[in-house]
């Protein structure tokens, strides 16, 4: 069961990472479309720079697991950040939702079997 939970905890973890890292690299080397997607969600678009750093970031403090609070505030980090995407796809009715409910998913399996894996350790 342990080892179950371990696979489960490392594919959702490192996927979730893999969009992370994927969509902060987006963010730093097509910041003019990311720009353009900020404002039409009612963003302000200067907060592109300062949410890469802070995705890359996130995504070393769940890999590392060297602070758990580091970790517990990374996890919180990336909720917010997909719920507010979530809630500005759906007001503006782009039907670019999806990206945000896999990431949203993802976070929940990861942080559910974290608490699974890590909470023995």
């Amino acid at each position: 069961m342990e080892k179950r939970n371990k696979i489960i905890y490392w594919a959702s973890t490192g996927l979730l990472s893999l969009m992370m890292l994927m969509s902060a690299s987006m963010y730093l080397f097509n910041t003019d479309e990311v720009s353009e997607v900020f404002v039409r969600l009612g963003y302000n678009s200067r907060i592109i720079f300062p949410l890469a750093f802070l995705k890359i970031l996130g995504v070393t403090a769940i890999i590392t697991n060297k602070s758990q609070v580091l970790k517990e505030w990374a996890y919180f980090g990336f909720f917010a950040d997909f719920l507010l995407a979530l809630e500005g796809h759906l007001s503006v009715g782009d039907g670019e939702q999806m990206g945000a409910l896999v990431a949203l998913a993802l976070l929940i399996v990861s942080y559910s079997y974290n608490r699974l894996v890590y909470k023995s350790n």
